[in-house]
């Protein structure tokens, strides 16, 4: 059993971490249970609780007649023990080794439809879309052998994700189109739904591009990290003559007049380019139910970053993604460990002035302050997340099969390819094993049913184990998960 504790904005949380039920103490109940959780005597608790608080040996509280406020306290405590909802235990512990032997099967993939970039992001792991190899655009005919591999992979599941990934996917709008109509084909004889999603920069975002991901596109992902000074510090174009790219029904990569325009170089950013676009976006969007999010980065260069979350929700964007940048230590944007008590301060700041805006009518949605205490993922998200290696996958344009996009180009996670499928079930069985009890920290950690583990990739590169912790990502997410269950319980409070 594990009991989490904690005080922020005013208000005593107390998270039963297996069963994920949450509570908002007063004083004397969270005192109580601090000293339950340290093995007390209730009955010695009941005594030490009631000095502290001015209660005399029989429960009175001066004149006023109390009747042994402290022991209905524990009582209570009790109650909530017996009801399942405080002191559980360890739920899915004993079934682990057979949930690492469960059969899996593919229902999403990242289409790497352009190796390719018209921007020369600082921090982008891609290499400006090269991805540790050449520029390449992904053919029409490898698209296709993608979608039925995972038709083919599916199993039973209906609902299957394709995300136009890149470099820039708009680089190749022509393959994009073209295999969300084949993908559209597949639908009736196959039984399946295909959940597409496009994540752009938003450099070659035109009506036209508009219109038919208002049409087709389950999600759409648009890259700005915030204030004009921070987006273009990070997010430049690329200097060389021809590489803008054009959204047209060619495979041309002649850059467009009014974009060369706007690019100017690589010293030059793409904020004032992008943004009118963006707004106009996700106005659409909004208007027509469908789902889009603004995704930033933040790095050491910009660690008051609630500012620039703060800055798109004054633009109008109420969907906000602001994520730590991962980058190696030697990189002068990287976060540091000297940064982590500003960054936990930054979510506290958000988080208040997300209950404030919530009550005011003007609340927008942060990507990482966003949990469903009702519901929420199923076992199997909770335990090993999000499936890279195993149910997630990556697809290169020459049709190479690789965990997810942040293994792109690493040979020794290359799983296969679109024509032989899986070769390497190996590695597969090496991802299977991933899960929050098979990393020592994660089994101690009271988020582990929040971040599941947290990412493998960012394991890998900075430990070189996928089965082990980014402790910097670790501080940050349990962060961020205290401050998400206080705007719940703030916000219910209020009500």
């Amino acid at each position: 059993m594990q009991v989490h504790q904690y005080r922020s904005n005013g208000l005593n949380i107390v998270l039963d971490v297996p069963s994920g039920s949450v509570h908002v103490m007063d004083d004397p109940a969270y005192e109580a249970i601090a000293l339950l959780r340290e093995g007390g005597d209730p009955e010695k608790i009941r005594r030490e609780l009631s000095k502290r608080y001015g209660i005399d040996s029989d429960g009175c509280a001066g004149d006023q007649g109390a009747e042994d406020p402290v022991g209905e306290v524990l009582t209570e405590i009790a109650e909530l023990r017996e009801k399942g909802l405080l002191f559980t235990e360890e739920p899915y512990a004993p079934s682990i080794e057979e949930f690492s032997k469960r059969p899996t099967v593919v229902k999403a993939l990242c289409l790497h439809v352009a190796h390719d970039c018209n921007l020369a992001c600082r921090y982008c792991f891609a290499e400006e879309g090269e991805y540790h190899g050449r520029r390449a655009m992904m053919s029409y005919e490898t698209g296709r052998k993608a979608l039925d591999f995972l038709v083919a992979n599916s199993g039973s599941r209906v609902n299957l994700e394709v995300d136009f990934f890149g470099g820039e996917p708009l680089m190749n709008w022509k393959v994009v189109k073209q295999l969300v109509a084949y993908g559209r084909s597949l639908e009736a004889e196959s039984g399946k739904h295909f959940r597409f999603t496009l994540t752009t920069n938003g450099v070659l975002l035109n009506d036209e591009v508009m219109e038919f991901c208002n049409r087709e596109m389950d999600n759409v992902v648009l890259s700005i990290d915030g204030r004009k000074e921070v987006h273009d510090r990070m997010r430049p174009f690329r200097s060389r003559k021809g590489d803008g790219g054009n959204p047209k029904d060619t495979d041309s990569n002649e850059r467009d007049p009014k974009e060369a325009a706007a690019a100017g170089g690589a010293s030059v950013g793409s904020y004032d380019a992008i943004l009118p676009k963006f707004i106009k976006f996700a106005e659409q969007r909004r208007k027509l139910g469908l789902k889009y999010y603004v995704r930033g980065t933040y790095t050491h260069w910009n660690l008051d970053f609630a500012a620039d979350v703060l800055h798109l929700a004054d633009l109008g964007f109420d969907q906000i993604s602001v994520e730590p940048v991962v980058a190696p230590a030697e990189a002068d944007y990287a976060i540091r460990p000297e940064d982590l008590e500003t960054l936990c301060e930054q979510y506290d700041l958000l988080a208040a002035e997300i209950i404030r805006r919530e009550k005011e009518g003007k609340g927008f949605n942060f990507f990482h302050f966003m949990i469903d205490l009702s519901g929420g993922p199923c076992v199997y998200k909770r335990l090993s997340g999000c499936g890279s290696g195993t149910e997630y996958l990556a697809v290169t344009p020459w049709g190479d099969l690789y965990p997810c996009h942040q293994f792109v180009g690493i040979d020794a996670f290359l799983l296969g390819n679109v024509d032989d499928g899986v070769v390497r079930r190996d590695l597969v069985g090496d991802f299977k094993k991933v899960n929050v009890y098979s990393k020592e920290e994660c089994s101690k950690c009271f988020a582990r049913f929040y971040c599941s583990g947290g990412c493998a990739a960012n394991s890998f590169h900075f430990t070189g184990n996928i089965n082990s912790v980014y402790e910097i990502g670790c501080v940050l997410q349990r962060k961020r998960v205290e401050c998400a269950l206080m705007i719940k319980a703030a916000l219910a409070a209020s009500e």
